[in-house]
């Protein structure tokens, strides 16, 4: 049986943590040492076809690549990524929504799939064995105070809140059309917001929009504070704003409203010849109390090529190295960490799509090897490690 989206009026969802579960429980710190040591890089091909990936980690340390621009699918790495098990399908039609959520209590995984591009009709699909298997998932999408719906494709994974009286929520990136998805002239109608879910993604409430419009396909985590940073592709820009780099707000209050954009002019937005932007990762490494970013996307004038990634030491204020990871083919990419206690710990993993799609996993002492983009320094308590 499939399940469609049931649409209802503006509704904000209340706060749920179930029973005997705590916000401590949530929090996933690890030590920064457990990143560092040799210098470790491999990548592995992973799909053959297609378009749109995302990666996350389960709460058994499975890595989960979800991937799919007709065909739904995932492939599950159960030993760090060495090696990966066979294609498991998803939905059997449509376009990955992106979003790819783990929910931190229950440890149910949770995947986005739109009919077509949006805006369109939306299935939420449910895994409650680690990714083995998947099933459509009825549930209930309340608009914003204005009555827009959010549409899903195709933004980074989502994120479980840790901290704050909505510990425990669940939060991914969306965006909102306005007018249509074409001509070019319509996209300043354009925005992005997010959408987030109380009761394990039964029900799930629209926030108020990013504070720019012309924005797309987005990323967000969760800072060691409770800061929610946002990073947004681009579109379309107000004149004298550069609309070749990407867009950054935050949310103090869980991901219900965003403030403070501002534009980050070291990080690309896609090509450099072209405001047409493209769809990037974005990941926290899971250390206390210090909030250690990981960025990517393609690094070129003129092509979707030399997908690097970026690392910031203080929530994305600064980016002060960068390191390439594929010369060649590089357009969206997903970027996620491993858990401690699992054989995914200490490392960092990178689904891209390369002819087809390719995981990357390297270590944080790999990324520190690469250049200086000029923007800040790597701080005093990190280089005493």
């Amino acid at each position: 049986m499939r399940w469609f989206v049931r649409v209802l009026p503006f509704l904000f969802v209340s706060h749920f943590m179930p029973l005997g579960l705590s916000a401590d429980d949530l929090v996933l710190d690890d030590a920064v040492e457990h990143f560092l040591g040799d210098s470790q890089f491999e990548v592995t091909p992973v799909f053959r076809d297609e378009r749109f990936p995302n990666v996350v980690i389960t709460k058994k340390g499975t890595i989960l690549a979800t991937w799919g621009s007709s065909r739904i699918r995932v492939r599950r790495s159960e030993d760090g990524g060495l090696t990966w098990g066979p294609e498991i399908t998803i939905a059997e039609k449509g376009i990955h929504g992106g979003g790819t959520t783990v929910d931190e209590r229950s440890g149910d995984i949770l995947v986005f799939v739109e009919d077509q591009h949006p805006p369109a009709p939306l299935t939420l699909y449910r895994s409650t064995d680690d990714g083995m298997s998947w099933r459509a998932s009825e549930f209930v999408l309340h608009p914003d105070r204005d009555g827009r719906m959010p549409s899903m494709h195709m933004n980074e994974h989502g994120v479980t809140l840790a901290h704050g009286t909505h510990a425990g929520r669940l939060v991914r990136a969306t965006r909102f059309y306005g007018e249509g998805n074409r001509p070019e002239s319509i996209w300043p109608t354009h925005f992005t917001n997010s959408i987030y879910s109380d009761d394990g993604g039964k029900t799930w409430q629209a926030s108020e929009p990013f504070p720019e419009n012309g924005t797309g396909e987005a990323t967000l985590t969760e800072l060691s504070d409770g800061t929610v940073y946002y990073n947004s592709r681009r579109h379309w820009a107000p004149e004298g704003k550069n609309p070749r780099r990407r867009w950054v707000a935050t949310s103090q209050d869980s991901a219900e409203t965003w403030g403070n954009a501002t534009i980050c002019e070291t990080l690309p937005d896609g090509p450099q010849n072209t405001n047409y932007g493209c769809m990037a990762g974005l990941v926290r490494l899971p250390i206390a109390n210090h909030d250690i970013l990981v960025y990517s996307n393609c690094d070129d004038a003129a092509q979707r090529k030399n997908g690097t990634v970026w690392v910031s030491f203080d929530g994305g204020k600064h980016w002060p190295l960068k390191r390439l990871v594929e010369k060649d083919a590089f357009a969206y990419s997903s970027l996620n960490v491993g858990r401690s206690g699992t054989a995914t710990q200490g490392w960092i993993y990178l689904h891209y799509e390369h002819a087809g799609s390719r995981v990357a996993r390297f270590n944080l002492t790999w990324l520190l090897r690469g250049v200086s983009t000029g923007d800040g320094e790597i701080p005093a308590w990190f280089r005493d490690k």
